[in-house]
């Protein structure tokens, strides 16, 4: 897994959003490219902007039981996976503010580093390691980028 922690990494991640354009088609799945952007920028919205609640306790026990593994694991996502309802974006989002904002958090994630995240808890696993995060972030990314060819 690339480290979403490193320069090279986060640049080439932004690079890919780069070659996006408005008229991106998806290759499966239902969200339009500025929603899939929308739906990439809700973990850090979790992170930095506080705009979604934690779950509760028997919540995070039953993620942690069911679902981390699959988020925090090595393992690609399937096509067309179900997602948890904070990353549902039904209405139309404007594109370009969508990219910014995505590569805005994917810089100042980078800046911040791994280290930052090594034990931070997450609003629905509990405390992941640097680790963790880095395979999160990347394979969510990565998955999302594919679904739109770049």
């Amino acid at each position: 897994m690339k480290n979403i922690f490193e320069a090279s990494v986060t640049n080439e991640i932004i690079g890919r959003i780069n070659q996006l354009s408005p008229e991106s088609k998806a290759i499966w799945g239902k969200m339009s490219v500025a929603q899939m952007l929308a739906h990439c920028c809700v973990t850090y919205e979790m992170i930095y902007d506080e705009t979604h609640p934690k779950a509760g306790f028997f919540k995070t026990l039953i993620m942690k039981l069911f679902v981390k593994n699959i988020v925090v694991g090595p393992k690609p996502y399937k096509k067309n996976s179900p997602t948890a309802p904070a990353f549902v974006i039904k209405d139309q989002r404007n594109f370009q503010t969508e990219k910014k904002r995505l590569i805005d958090y994917l810089n100042k994630t980078q800046e911040l580093g791994g280290t930052y995240f090594d034990g931070k808890t997450s609003n629905s696993f509990g405390n992941l390691t640097e680790s963790e995060w880095n395979i999160m972030f990347y394979k969510h990314l990565d998955h999302h980028l594919s679904q739109f060819a770049v």
